[in-house]
């Protein structure tokens, strides 16, 4: 398994922009092999799948909810997966996550699902604020 970290959460008023990277910590490992997923958990509510980089057809995959504002891409030059976040609302303020998928989520469908089963390793976690 490799380990993820997380960078770039804050504080950002509403409506504002915000760039969150993740990156693999040592060598060796290659983010662009793997589907890639992005979770949010927001203050007593349970995470869920905010976006997730398929392997397999490149293409990504979002919840119905970001769709529109937030872009989920990698920069295999860097081995870095980012997400930016457009016209942020306070609902948006959570702990963002990356997350490396195994086999099954290399399939469009099991990606678009972004079952936390199914990641493998998990970043710490970033925290992103959004003022009203």
């Amino acid at each position: 398994q490799v380990q993820l970290v997380e960078s770039g959460g804050g504080l950002v008023q509403r409506g504002g922009s915000l760039r969150l990277s993740c990156a693999a910590a040592g060598s060796g490992f290659t983010l662009d092999a793997y589907s890639i997923a992005w979770f949010r958990q927001a203050p007593g509510k349970e995470r869920e799948g905010v976006s997730c980089l398929n392997a397999n057809d490149g293409r990504t995959y979002y919840t119905d909810s970001v769709k529109g504002r937030f872009t989920a891409s990698r920069d295999n030059a860097k081995n870095m997966v980012y997400l930016h976040m457009d016209s942020q609302q306070p609902e948006a303020t959570a702990v963002y996550s990356c997350a490396e998928g195994n086999r099954v989520v290399r399939m469009p469908t099991e990606c678009q699902k972004s079952r936390e089963q199914d990641f493998a390793s998990w970043g710490q976690g970033t925290q992103v604020t959004v003022s009203s």
